[in-house]
């Protein structure tokens, strides 16, 4: 009988240990957002995923055995200043995929973030795609790709890669099926100690033409006891050919609770219009827990020429080229 109950018990524990874990997790966000030098006017009201995207969102790992696991994340995009769905009302329009993880790397399918945006986010930009200092007021980002799969490989010697292939999926013949509203996506990383450099290139063919545009990034962030420093090329390629560069430089400062970012990016566009433009953006956060903070945050562009840049946040693309922010985060 005794040797029936040890092995019911350890029959237990490995179905137990065989199950996927589960976790629920979420950012609340919002904030008051007055923008100036909008052709409507000034406006002033309160916006939800001023810093970071409001969510809702699962994932889960199952450990296979021999190194081996599973796992997947489902995340719901949520405007909380009016209780809707993000995204456009896709209900996971954030995140959805399904992937395998080994000694072999990773690789998943599904709606993605794109290997570009995570380096522009995570290397390149010290607000980390929210506030109005955001890179990706000038920078374009390319947040998602649907239709995806993507492949991480393992690190060795601080040196990783990680490249995505989004099918078009557009209906007609063979030739239309084969290229347009592709994308390929994909960076080389290199990080080890207070250093981190990627180079990172982004292809999307377009859905009706048979043209393309494609944006290529140099990365570096560097830590110096409380500050680090920020730095980051761009080179992007338009519909017709038409090029333009991006350069920024930030600095970010961590004391405690204490958070101060700053950025400037200079826009210059290779078209014989000059579209060029310049920002400058500062921001503050002050952490009331591991899990909460409030920010506040101001942002300018300088438009030349009829360019039309907009100091946007985490989830709004912005009407003016100034922008004051201040608002409170939760995540749980």
């Amino acid at each position: 009988m005794k040797h029936a109950v040890t092995a019911a018990l350890a029959l237990a524990c490995a179905a137990s240990h065989a199950q996927t874990q589960v976790k629920v997790y979420g950012v609340m966000d919002a904030g008051l957002v007055a923008e100036y030098g909008s052709p409507g006017g000034n406006r002033t009201g309160v916006t939800g995923g001023v810093a970071s995207g409001s969510r809702l969102g699962f994932k889960g790992t199952e450990d296979l055995g021999g190194g081996l696991s599973a796992n997947f994340v489902l995340e719901s995009g949520i405007n909380i200043d009016t209780g809707t769905s993000g995204q456009g009302g896709v209900l996971f329009g954030r995140q959805a995929w399904v992937g395998l993880a080994g000694a072999f790397g990773s690789v998943s399918a599904g709606r993605q973030l794109s290997p570009y945006y995570k380096v522009l986010r995570d290397v390149a930009d010290p607000f980390a795609d929210g506030l109005a200092g955001q890179a990706m007021n000038i920078i374009a980002g390319y947040r998602r790709i649907d239709n995806s799969v993507v492949y991480g490989t393992p690190k060795l010697a601080g040196w990783s890669a990680e490249v995505a292939y989004g099918a078009g999926e557009v209906p007609g013949g063979l030739a239309v099926n084969g290229t347009r509203k592709r994308v390929f996506s994909g960076t080389l990383n290199y990080a080890a100690g207070a250093l981190a450099v990627s180079l990172g290139h982004h292809r999307r063919e377009d859905a009706l033409l048979p043209d393309h545009i494609g944006n290529t990034l140099l990365a570096a962030r560097y830590r110096v006891g409380a500050v680090t420093a920020h730095a980051a090329l761009v080179r992007a390629r338009g519909l017709g050919g038409e090029t333009s560069r991006d350069a920024l430089l930030g600095l970010a400062y961590a004391a405690g609770p204490h958070r101060v970012l700053f950025s400037a990016i200079r826009h210059d566009d290779g078209s014989a219009a000059h579209r060029d433009a310049s920002q400058f953006g500062v921001g503050y956060l002050y952490a009331l827990s591991r899990r909460s903070d409030i920010y506040t945050a101001y942002g300018h562009i300088d438009n030349d020429n009829g360019a039309a840049f907009r100091v946007g946040n985490a989830t709004d693309d912005g009407n003016g080229n100034a922008a004051f922010n201040l608002g409170f985060r939760h995540a749980f």
